[in-house]
């Protein structure tokens, strides 16, 4: 695959913008994406600020996140927390990503998460929980084909949907 990890830099910034665009009214994946972005540096300085755990939101842990690069354009991104507290380890996991809608069905999802995975394992991670709901089969499928083996299902307490709860453990 012609796509690479990144970490998240002013070089793509209008291919940022327009992936934000694209989203439209779409639940946003992973959580960064959420952030403000109109000051592009600052964005980029709270995404350090998490990493290294300098002023974390209530609640909030320490994570990276990484950008999906395929001839220049964002693709795909995904945040990777360092440890878990309890809400996060019942309902979010170590993973969080998104394909881009124009890239989804490529398999991009799933090379995202496998190089999500060797970052995780840089940082000594040996288990990692992963979460999605139940109705989105395709994560349910994806998060398989890393090792992920689905340990609990629980609702999240807002919808009729439940949260399918993998582990993938070190090889």
């Amino acid at each position: 695959m012609s796509a690479e990890l990144v970490r998240p830099s002013t070089k793509y910034q209008s291919s940022y913008r327009a992936y934000i665009a694209e989203l439209g009214d779409e639940e946003r994946y992973p959580f960064p994406l959420d952030f403000d972005h109109k000051d592009f540096p600052a964005l980029l300085r709270r995404l350090n600020d998490i990493e290294a755990g300098r002023n974390l939101p209530e609640g909030y842990v320490p994570s990276s996140t990484y950008w999906l690069i395929e001839h220049g354009e964002l693709v795909g991104v995904s945040n990777l927390r360092h440890i878990l507290n309890e809400r996060i380890f019942n309902a979010g996991g170590h993973i969080g990503m998104g394909i881009r809608p124009q890239a989804r069905g490529r398999g991009l999802g799933n090379f995202l998460l496998s190089l999500t995975i060797a970052e995780a394992r840089k940082r000594g991670i040996a288990e990692l929980h992963i979460h999605c709901y139940k109705h989105n089969e395709v994560s349910a499928r994806m998060i398989m084909a890393n090792g992920g083996v689905l340990i609990s299902e629980r609702s999240d307490g807002n919808s009729a949907d439940l949260i399918q709860r993998y582990v993938i453990a070190a090889p």
